[in-house]
This record gives C-alpha cells, structure tokens and sequence, in this order.
C-alpha cells in the first residue's frame, strides 16, 4: 500500500508543501511554532479544506484509515501533539480573548480525536481549558464552545 502525502508526513518519511520533514517542524522554536501558519494542516490534517492556508491538504477518509493503522504515522502525530502542548505551556499570548491559536487547538481537537481517539483529545482539551483557567478565563466563550464541540462531533 502506498502512502498518502499526510501519512508519509506524519509517518516520518515524507514532506509538506513546503519541503520540510515533521522533525523539522517538531524543532520549531516557540517563536517559529507561532509565525509560521502553513504546517498545522499538515501536523493537525482535517477532512475539510483550510480556510486560512489555501492549498493545504485535506485529509481523505482512506489517508485517515491508513495513518490510524501505521504506529509510526500515530507516533508522528502524538509528537506533533507534545510541540503544541509545549508550546502553550511556555507561552500565554493565546491567553486572551481572541486569537487564531483558538483555532488551532479546535483543529487540533479535532484531528486527535479522529485519527488518534477520544481519550487523547479530551486530555488535551482539559489542559488547555486549565491553562484558561489558571490565566483567567480570559478565552472567549464561542472558541471555548468549538472546544468542546470538537471532542463530540465525529
């Protein structure tokens, strides 16, 4: 069986749009992990197209089948998972009413729950809700309310 684009991606043996390796992004500093917006479709892949990264890849239902059969590609994805729990654990500039890292954490609900399950995206779900708290509060209810639509929607 050949690999999608996203499963060699995730798996560690293929490359994004634009050239870099999963290890690559994985190195990203925190200021790089925020600047940079073109590889969360890529570490974070959605069955729908990117509204703000046009051209992105789209996860198709046999690509997902693929990456949730390969250990390696589910590896990949839960070392992608850990540069973003990283990431919002140094950092609290997404602490705030709004801010596109809100999007990025429904994205990336979602694609935990679909291609790694629900147990993983509700412990994510639960940390940043604490990290909110901690700060807070200061997220706006609506991103709250994607949140916890993302860990119940299939």
């Amino acid at each position: 069986m050949s690999m999608g684009p996203i499963h060699a991606f995730l798996a560690g043996t293929g490359r994004d749009g634009a050239r870099r390796s999963l290890a690559d992004i994985l190195a990203f500093d925190d200021a790089r992990i925020e600047g940079v917006h073109d590889y969360i479709q890529w570490c974070f892949p959605l069955p729908e197209a990117s509204r703000a990264v046009p051209g992105a890849p789209v996860l198709g239902r046999g690509e997902a089948e693929a990456i949730r059969a390969d250990e390696s590609a589910r590896a990949g994805l839960r070392s992608a998972l850990e540069r973003m729990r990283l990431f919002y654990t140094r950092t609290d500039g997404w602490l705030r009413p709004y801010d596109h890292n809100h999007l990025r954490i429904t994205r990336i609900l979602t694609a935990i729950r679909s291609l790694l399950g629900p147990a993983e995206a509700q412990a994510f779900h639960a940390f940043v809700t604490a990290r909110n708290a901690q700060a807070g509060s200061p997220i706006n209810q609506d991103s709250l309310r994607y949140w916890g639509s993302a860990l119940r929607d299939a």
